[in-house]
Parts: structure tokens; sequence; C-alpha cells
């Protein structure tokens, strides 16, 4: 990987640790970890403050950002040194790839598709809804996220194979429905490893397939999964049109899914994000219609929302609007359920937060501590973030060893993701 080394030191140079610089630009530590790293780059709009805190000009600073070398990928299978290339990286690479030529293929007119000389039909073996549905349900049950992603691939690729050679329109719009499943799939992996430019392109194309299948509940689902991808990258205003778009299209599907409900869920959480405690009241309340449905309402892959989440959904957005006083209530409440490690991770955090907005270090410390044990062990980047997060509260406690310690032990947590 093409590492921005000269990046690092002048931060060091200036005094900065990871997290301070990352608290002093409004950004999470893993997008420090990621811009040094030279896998992404900060957004013109933040290059100024940042040339200001590292004391350098704004054509220094692109220098800084971009005169780094790059390395090709090896081909699969190539044993190289660990400075020669990131495998990770190059495993990026390879499934933008990827991305880019599925999009192609989902976009083109069916008349611009045909079967290539020698090859019979779509079928391909093991690549079914089925198929993506057992992945779906994996995906819920395990802890570390990232060893998923190899099948993941596979199927991807398998499923790109397929759309190549399909045969007429019932026959892709079939293929369609898959790629926008699995591909949100692949997001949702993405999204927990950090890596919000890629989660961002799968959520994309998976919403550019549903749009083409006329898959409305899908296609909003894939909508409202890009909005977290600015949700949690502090970009909460840029997730408003994603959800208004979400609700409209979700209007149109089927009204006995819970998916319009899902949407109203996440805006809530906007909302909160830009401090407006009545439009997060309202949404959560239209939420919570959800349990007027009956039957199946999810089909526990890409749509899983049934309300049962609406406590520590509840309680996270009036941690985020500074009201501990009603949010600890609905996280007590969560936290008594049977929650998966990432979901009981989170909620931990907001509890602890919540100890931080009244200046109680014991709950601080209690909380975190167990939130930072669900996190080792199930090495959940989405969690690492939320543990980022809590860094700039832990300042305004008294001084206490034990929160000194905490946030190195958070700092360590990230510099680890």
């Amino acid at each position: 990987m093409a590492r921005r080394r000269e990046l690092a030191d002048q931060r060091v140079a200036r005094g900065y640790s990871q997290e301070e610089f990352a608290a002093l630009l409004g950004v999470a530590t893993s997008t420090v970890v990621r811009w040094e790293g030279g896998r992404s780059a900060p957004r013109p709009y933040q290059r100024p403050k940042m040339a200001a805190l590292l004391g350098v000009t704004r054509a220094n600073l692109d220098q800084l950002l971009f005169s780094v070398k790059t390395v090709t990928a090896a081909p699969e299978g190539t044993s190289y040194p660990a400075s020669f290339g990131d495998p990770v990286d190059m495993r990026r690479r390879d499934l933008l790839g990827l991305l880019a030529a599925t999009s192609a293929l989902v976009a083109l007119p069916e008349a611009s598709i045909s079967a290539a000389p020698g090859r019979g039909s779509a079928a391909v073996p093991g690549t079914g809804e089925e198929v993506i549905q057992q992945l779906w349900r994996v995906y819920g049950l395990t802890g570390d996220k990232h060893t998923l992603y190899p099948i993941v691939r596979h199927q991807l690729a398998a499923l790109a194979a397929e759309i190549e050679v399909a045969h007429g329109g019932t026959e892709r719009e079939r293929l369609n429905v898959r790629v926008a499943d699995l591909y949100q799939l692949a997001g949702e992996l993405f999204f927990d490893a950090r890596d919000d430019a890629l989660s961002a392109h799968c959520y994309t194309l998976a919403a550019s397939a549903a749009k083409e299948a006329c898959a409305y509940d899908l296609w909003a689902c894939a909508m409202t999964r890009h909005a977290y991808v600015e949700l949690y990258a502090g970009r909460a205003a840029s997730a408003v049109p994603l959800l208004s778009a979400a609700s409209r299209i979700a209007r149109l599907g089927d009204s006995t899914l819970s998916t319009r409900y899902w949407v109203s869920a996440v805006q809530a959480e906007v909302h909160a994000a830009l401090g407006d405690f009545d439009a997060c009241v309202r949404a959560l309340d239209a939420a919570e219609e959800v349990h007027t449905l009956s039957g199946q309402m999810h089909n526990g892959g890409w749509l899983r929302f049934d309300g049962s989440r609406l406590a520590e959904e509840r309680g996270a957005c009036y941690v985020t609007l500074g009201r501990p006083d009603i949010a600890e209530n609905a996280l007590a409440s969560a936290l008594a359920e049977e929650l998966s490690p990432r979901r009981r991770g989170a909620v931990l955090v907001d509890l602890a937060a919540a100890g931080a907005h009244r200046g109680d270090v014991d709950q601080v410390v209690h909380y975190a501590d167990k939130a930072l044990g669900v996190a080792g062990q199930t090495h959940s980047g989405y969690l690492s973030t939320k543990l980022s997060g809590l860094c700039p509260r832990l300042t305004a406690l008294p001084a206490d060893s034990r929160v000194s310690e905490l946030h190195q032990r958070i700092a360590a947590l990230s510099r680890a993701a």
C-alpha cells in the first residue's frame, strides 16, 4: 500500500496523536488512519483546516497527500515481501474492478448482452437466492464479520458471470434482484470494516440493480444503507436527501413489509445528529408504527427491521441529543434483551456516553470497559469507530487515571483496526 509516511511524520512533529488530530478535524480516528495509509484522501473542504493544523501551505499539503508512489497488484497467489504492497489494498482494488464490471452489465440495455460463443445457460450452481439468504444468516450470527468476505467475493464473481450470459428480460430481472441483495451484504461487510468508500460503492450498485428490477423495497433498503455511510462518517446532512428518496421509493413497495418504518428509524438518527429533537421524536414515533404490521414483515436478509431495535435506537438518539435523562431507561431496556455482540457493544458505548454527559466516571469506565471487550472479540470497525467517538467526551471528565487508561485502550483499538 502507498503509505503517506511524510504526512504522518508531519502530524507527529506537530505533537498530535491520530486520535487528537481526528478530533480537531471532526472525523473518526480510522479516517486519519486511512488518509495516512494512502487508502483515501481528505475532502477539499477539510484540507484548509488540516493544512493549518499541520503548519503547512495548501500546496505543501497536496504534496504530502498526492506525491505517493503506487504499487500494482501482483497476480493471485504471488508471494511478495510486506513492503512491496498490501494484500488488503490489492483485494480492495480487485473488488472495485468487479464492481465496475458488474455496474456496466447491469446498466447495459438487454439487447446489448448475449450469450458468449460456446457458453450455455446462465445458470451457475451455488449463486441462487437460497445461498444469499444463508450468507445473510451467517452474517447475523458471526461476530467477526470480515471472515465472510472470501465467500461473498466468490459469489459476486459468479453472479457477474451469470449476468454476462443472461437471456431474456425475466432472467435479467431475477439476476438484478440477486445483485442488489448480494451487494448490500458486501456493503455491510465493508461498512463494518469502516471502508466508507467501498461500502458506498456497493450500496450504489445495489440500488441501481434494484431499480432495474423495479424491486422498490430492495431499492429503498440500499438507499438507506448508503445513508448510514454518510451518517457515521459525520456527514448527517448528506444523508437527508438519500433518506428522503428512500422514503418515497418505499411507499411504492409492499405495504406489508417494514421498509418504510426502517427508513423512519434511520431518519430519526439523522435528525438527532443534526440536533433536531422534535423531528427526531416524530421519526421515532413513525418507526414505532411497525408494530401495527402482522405476518412476515421482513426477510431476515436485506430487510431485517421488526421494531425490536427501537429501544436501543431511541436511546442512542437521545444520547446524541444530549439527553441522558431520557436515554438511559431506553438503553437499559435494550441491554436486557438478547442482542448480537455488535448491537450489545453499541448499547454499551451509548451508556458510557450517557455517563460522560452527566460526569459519572464510574458509569463511563464500567460500560466502556465492557464495550472494549466486545470490540476486541468481534474486531468490528463499527464498534471501534463508536468507541473513538467517545474520546472527545472523556476530555470533559474530572482527572482520573481510569479515564486516561480508557483513552489509551481506545486509541490502541483504533490503531489495531
